[in-house]
């Protein structure tokens, strides 16, 4: 069991049934899934791609899945079935491990990083973050990165509210700014 899960069964779930006043942990709100997102301009080739996608798999630990263009847009040169990024969907343990590396390991990287903005939860308890470039993870050698590229990272949560789940994502070690 990782630390941030055995952090979140022992106190993070008490303190959050205390602050929430429900009785039953059940009740009490947590993630349900994390989902890395790596979105690709259309016009660059399969080489680019590959080495995206492998820096994808080298940070989650987890295969990619490809993401397909649904339809044409030709003012962006983008045809149908073009592939214009990769995610990964994390749950369980990887979840649990990736946010741990995430919150201790990658963001006090970030050069004058003072917290994630509390303004990114989408209404309904989810909470959206985005990476600008990929070599701030120290699984990535800045040396062998070819092509710099952003990512998104969004964390699902089981609260109803915004409010919950910045809770939630406080109690579990999330540095949130002051503002």
């Amino acid at each position: 069991m990782s630390e941030l899960k055995k952090k979140y069964t022992e106190e993070v779930v008490p303190a959050l049934a205390k602050a929430l006043g429900v009785k039953n942990p059940m009740q009490v709100p947590r993630m349900q899934k994390i989902v890395v997102n790596m979105g690709v301009n259309a016009e660059v080739d399969k080489d680019t791609y590959k080495s995206i996608a492998e820096s994808l798999v080298a940070i989650t630990g987890q295969r990619h899945a490809p993401c397909k263009a649904k339809r044409s847009v030709s003012n962006f040169k983008l045809r149908e079935g073009m592939t214009i990024g990769a995610k990964v969907t994390l749950r369980g343990d990887r979840m649990y491990d990736f946010l741990e590396r995430l919150v201790n390991a990658t963001l006090p990287r970030i050069r004058d990083f003072r917290g994630v903005s509390q303004k990114s939860f989408d209404g309904r308890g989810n909470f959206s973050l985005g990476i600008s470039e990929q070599t701030i993870f120290p699984e990535i050698d800045p040396d062998k990165v070819k092509h710099l590229q952003g990512m998104d990272i969004v964390i699902v949560t089981s609260a109803k509210t915004d409010a919950d789940a910045l809770q939630l994502l406080k109690l579990i070690g999330m540095p949130f700014s002051s503002n």
